[in-house]
Protein backbone atom coordinates (compact mmCIF):
# COMPACT_ATOMS: atom_id res chain seq x y z
CA UNK A 1 0.00 0.00 0.00
CA UNK A 2 1.59 3.23 -1.14
CA UNK A 3 -0.45 6.05 0.37
CA UNK A 4 1.78 6.99 3.33
CA UNK A 5 4.63 5.58 5.36
CA UNK A 6 7.68 3.56 4.42
CA UNK A 7 6.28 1.73 1.41
CA UNK A 8 9.39 2.44 -0.67
CA UNK A 9 11.52 0.47 1.78
CA UNK A 10 9.16 -2.52 1.51
CA UNK A 11 9.29 -2.27 -2.27
CA UNK A 12 13.10 -2.43 -2.19
CA UNK A 13 13.04 -5.54 0.02
CA UNK A 14 10.59 -7.24 -2.36
CA UNK A 15 12.82 -6.28 -5.28
CA UNK A 16 15.75 -7.91 -3.45
CA UNK A 17 13.66 -11.08 -3.16
CA UNK A 18 12.83 -10.97 -6.89
CA UNK A 19 9.13 -10.33 -6.19
CA UNK A 20 7.11 -7.89 -8.26
CA UNK A 21 5.77 -4.93 -6.28
CA UNK A 22 2.73 -2.89 -7.30
CA UNK A 23 1.98 0.39 -5.55
CA UNK A 24 -1.61 0.29 -4.27
CA UNK A 25 -3.34 3.65 -3.92
CA UNK A 26 -6.89 2.94 -5.13
CA UNK A 27 -9.24 -0.07 -4.86
CA UNK A 28 -8.61 -1.07 -8.48
CA UNK A 29 -4.91 -1.46 -7.72
CA UNK A 30 -5.77 -4.48 -5.54
CA UNK A 31 -7.10 -6.48 -8.51
CA UNK A 32 -5.05 -9.56 -9.24
CA UNK A 33 -2.68 -9.15 -6.29
CA UNK A 34 -1.53 -12.19 -4.34
CA UNK A 35 -0.39 -10.21 -1.32
CA UNK A 36 -0.56 -6.77 0.26
CA UNK A 37 1.89 -5.06 2.59
CA UNK A 38 0.50 -2.32 4.82
CA UNK A 39 3.55 -0.32 5.94
CA UNK A 40 4.47 1.53 9.05
CA UNK A 41 3.91 5.25 9.11
CA UNK A 42 1.34 7.27 11.01
CA UNK A 43 -1.73 5.13 11.75
CA UNK A 44 -4.20 8.00 11.97
CA UNK A 45 -3.03 9.47 8.66
CA UNK A 46 -2.99 6.10 6.88
CA UNK A 47 -6.45 5.31 8.27
CA UNK A 48 -7.88 8.61 7.05
CA UNK A 49 -6.36 8.05 3.61
CA UNK A 50 -7.76 4.51 3.47
CA UNK A 51 -11.22 6.03 3.90
CA UNK A 52 -10.57 8.94 1.52
CA UNK A 53 -9.32 6.63 -1.25
CA UNK A 54 -12.13 4.13 -0.58
CA UNK A 55 -9.71 1.32 0.29
CA UNK A 56 -11.31 0.22 3.58
CA UNK A 57 -14.05 -1.99 2.14
CA UNK A 58 -11.81 -3.30 -0.65
CA UNK A 59 -9.13 -4.40 1.82
CA UNK A 60 -11.72 -5.92 4.18
CA UNK A 61 -13.31 -7.81 1.30
CA UNK A 62 -10.01 -9.08 -0.15
CA UNK A 63 -8.64 -9.91 3.31
CA UNK A 64 -11.82 -11.84 4.08
CA UNK A 65 -11.38 -13.79 0.85
CA UNK A 66 -7.86 -14.87 1.79
CA UNK A 67 -5.58 -12.19 0.36
CA UNK A 68 -2.21 -12.55 2.09
CA UNK A 69 -1.48 -9.41 4.12
CA UNK A 70 1.68 -8.35 5.97
CA UNK A 71 1.38 -5.29 8.19
CA UNK A 72 4.15 -3.51 10.06
CA UNK A 73 3.83 -1.08 12.98
CA UNK A 74 1.05 1.35 11.96
CA UNK A 75 -0.23 -1.26 9.52
CA UNK A 76 -0.66 -3.70 12.41
CA UNK A 77 -2.67 -1.10 14.32
CA UNK A 78 -4.98 -0.65 11.33
CA UNK A 79 -5.58 -4.40 10.89
CA UNK A 80 -6.45 -4.99 14.56
CA UNK A 81 -9.86 -5.80 15.94
CA UNK A 82 -9.33 -3.10 18.57
CA UNK A 83 -6.73 -0.32 18.73
CA UNK A 84 -6.51 1.77 21.90
CA UNK A 85 -6.00 5.42 21.00
CA UNK A 86 -7.01 5.18 17.34
CA UNK A 87 -9.70 7.83 16.65
CA UNK A 88 -11.73 5.52 14.36
CA UNK A 89 -12.43 1.78 14.20
CA UNK A 90 -9.60 -0.31 12.72
CA UNK A 91 -10.22 -2.78 9.88
CA UNK A 92 -10.76 -5.70 12.26
CA UNK A 93 -9.14 -8.35 10.02
CA UNK A 94 -6.75 -9.55 12.72
CA UNK A 95 -8.11 -10.76 16.08
CA UNK A 96 -5.79 -8.69 18.26
CA UNK A 97 -6.03 -5.69 20.55
CA UNK A 98 -3.17 -3.21 20.32
CA UNK A 99 -1.89 -0.22 22.25
CA UNK A 100 -0.48 2.53 20.01
CA UNK A 101 2.91 4.06 20.86
CA UNK A 102 3.26 1.61 23.75
CA UNK A 103 7.01 2.09 24.04
CA UNK A 104 6.79 5.88 24.12
CA UNK A 105 7.51 8.77 21.81
CA UNK A 106 9.85 9.03 18.81
CA UNK A 107 12.80 9.65 21.16
CA UNK A 108 12.09 6.30 22.81
CA UNK A 109 12.59 4.34 19.58
CA UNK A 110 15.06 1.45 19.85
CA UNK A 111 16.48 -1.67 18.26
CA UNK A 112 16.58 -5.18 19.71
CA UNK A 113 17.51 -8.70 18.70
CA UNK A 114 14.45 -10.93 18.94
CA UNK A 115 13.85 -14.65 18.61
CA UNK A 116 11.40 -15.58 15.83
CA UNK A 117 11.36 -19.39 15.63
CA UNK A 118 9.57 -19.54 12.24
CA UNK A 119 12.44 -17.58 10.66
CA UNK A 120 15.18 -19.94 11.89
CA UNK A 121 18.88 -19.05 11.52
CA UNK A 122 19.30 -16.92 14.65
CA UNK A 123 17.98 -13.70 16.08
CA UNK A 124 16.23 -11.04 14.01
CA UNK A 125 17.41 -7.45 14.53
CA UNK A 126 14.19 -5.45 14.94
CA UNK A 127 13.72 -1.68 14.68
CA UNK A 128 10.99 -0.22 16.91
CA UNK A 129 9.77 3.32 16.12
CA UNK A 130 6.89 4.59 18.28
CA UNK A 131 5.94 0.93 18.30
CA UNK A 132 2.65 -0.60 19.39
CA UNK A 133 2.31 -3.72 21.48
CA UNK A 134 -0.29 -6.43 21.23
CA UNK A 135 -2.22 -6.57 24.48
CA UNK A 136 -4.55 -9.44 23.62
CA UNK A 137 -4.78 -12.14 20.94
CA UNK A 138 -7.76 -14.19 19.83
CA UNK A 139 -7.80 -18.01 19.85
CA UNK A 140 -6.81 -18.37 16.17
CA UNK A 141 -3.83 -16.02 16.42
CA UNK A 142 -0.35 -17.55 16.48
CA UNK A 143 2.29 -15.58 18.39
CA UNK A 144 5.47 -15.39 16.28
CA UNK A 145 7.64 -13.23 18.55
CA UNK A 146 7.84 -11.54 21.92
CA UNK A 147 10.08 -8.89 23.41
CA UNK A 148 10.28 -9.59 27.10
CA UNK A 149 6.59 -10.18 27.98
CA UNK A 150 5.17 -8.16 25.09
CA UNK A 151 3.75 -9.81 21.98
CA UNK A 152 5.30 -8.09 18.95
CA UNK A 153 4.57 -10.35 15.94
CA UNK A 154 1.59 -12.56 15.09
CA UNK A 155 -0.02 -14.56 12.32
CA UNK A 156 -3.65 -15.46 11.74
CA UNK A 157 -4.38 -17.46 8.62
CA UNK A 158 -2.86 -15.52 5.73
CA UNK A 159 -2.39 -12.32 7.73
CA UNK A 160 0.87 -11.50 9.50
CA UNK A 161 1.73 -8.42 11.54
CA UNK A 162 4.78 -7.05 13.33
CA UNK A 163 5.06 -4.15 15.78
CA UNK A 164 8.47 -3.27 14.34
CA UNK A 165 9.99 -2.40 10.94
CA UNK A 166 11.70 -5.39 9.26
CA UNK A 167 11.97 -3.34 6.06
CA UNK A 168 14.52 -1.06 7.76
CA UNK A 169 17.06 -3.86 8.15
CA UNK A 170 19.13 -5.87 5.67
CA UNK A 171 17.52 -9.08 6.95
CA UNK A 172 15.01 -10.24 4.34
CA UNK A 173 13.66 -13.22 6.32
CA UNK A 174 10.32 -11.68 7.42
CA UNK A 175 9.42 -10.71 3.87
CA UNK A 176 10.66 -14.05 2.53
CA UNK A 177 8.49 -15.84 5.11
CA UNK A 178 5.49 -13.72 4.02
CA UNK A 179 6.06 -14.56 0.35
CA UNK A 180 6.82 -18.26 0.84
CA UNK A 181 4.41 -19.16 3.65
CA UNK A 182 1.43 -16.85 3.13
CA UNK A 183 1.39 -15.54 -0.43
CA UNK A 184 2.30 -18.87 -2.06
CA UNK A 185 0.22 -20.94 0.38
Amino acid sequence: MAIQGDFLEHREVLKGLKAEAVEVRLPGDLEGLQGLIIPGGESTTIGKLLHEYELVEAIKEDGGKGLAIFATCAGMILLAKKAVGLPFPPLGLLDIEVQRNAYGRQLDSFEADIDVPVLRNGAFHAVFIRAPIIEKVGPKVEVLARLENNIIAVKQGKIMAAAFHPELTRDLRFHAYFLNSLVKA
